[in-house]
């Protein structure tokens, strides 16, 4: 078996890094990825099984599959609860961007990611199956320019808030 050198270490964190993208150099990064492209958000804040297969499904459904997470202060507005996000946007984007079906990793500071879906252009929006796409002003957008947008059913029994929960009443 093969022991990791430093070398390899440090290319394995280049290109984690590399997948870390601010929003000031999202659209130059954009054009280097293959097509077609889909973009998902949300806050992600403990990583669980139901995250991971949706992700997984997500870029099954494209060339790239690009995350916006809500910044702390959007998670926040959420009302997810006033300690919520447990981690921090930076810590969130490195545990998303280490998953092989994420290609980028970004965030949005608002409330929704439409102003984002609208400088980009996903060729695919997808959301997680609580969400009623046709409602959504980003379905609408989308669909303007031909894109598509999907909700994924969810995982059942997997649920950050649940979790969180659980941990409380256990008390850790």
């Amino acid at each position: 078996m093969r022991n990791l050198s430093d070398t390899d270490a440090w290319s394995g964190m280049a290109a984690l890094n590399d997948k870390v993208c601010p929003r000031e150099g999202l659209q130059e990064r954009l054009t280097r990825l293959p097509r077609p492209l889909v973009l998902t958000n949300g806050v992600f804040d403990v990583l669980h099984r139901g995250h991971v297969m949706y992700l997984a499904q997500a870029r099954a459904l494209g060339a790239s599959l690009l995350v916006a997470l809500n910044t702390d202060a959007s998670a926040r507005r959420l009302g997810k609860g006033a300690d919520r996000p447990l981690n921090n946007e930076l810590d969130r984007a490195f545990v998303i961007a280490a998953l092989s079906s994420t290609s980028l990793v970004t965030w949005f500071d608002e409330d929704t990611p439409l102003n984002l879906i609208t400088q980009i252009k996903p060729d695919i929006l997808v959301k997680g199956g609580d969400y009623d796409m046709q409602k959504l002003a980003e379905t609408r957008v989308v669909e303007s320019y031909g894109g598509r947008a999907l909700a994924l059913p969810f995982v059942a029994g997997y649920s950050t808030t649940t979790l969180v929960q659980k941990i409380r009443v256990n008390g850790g």
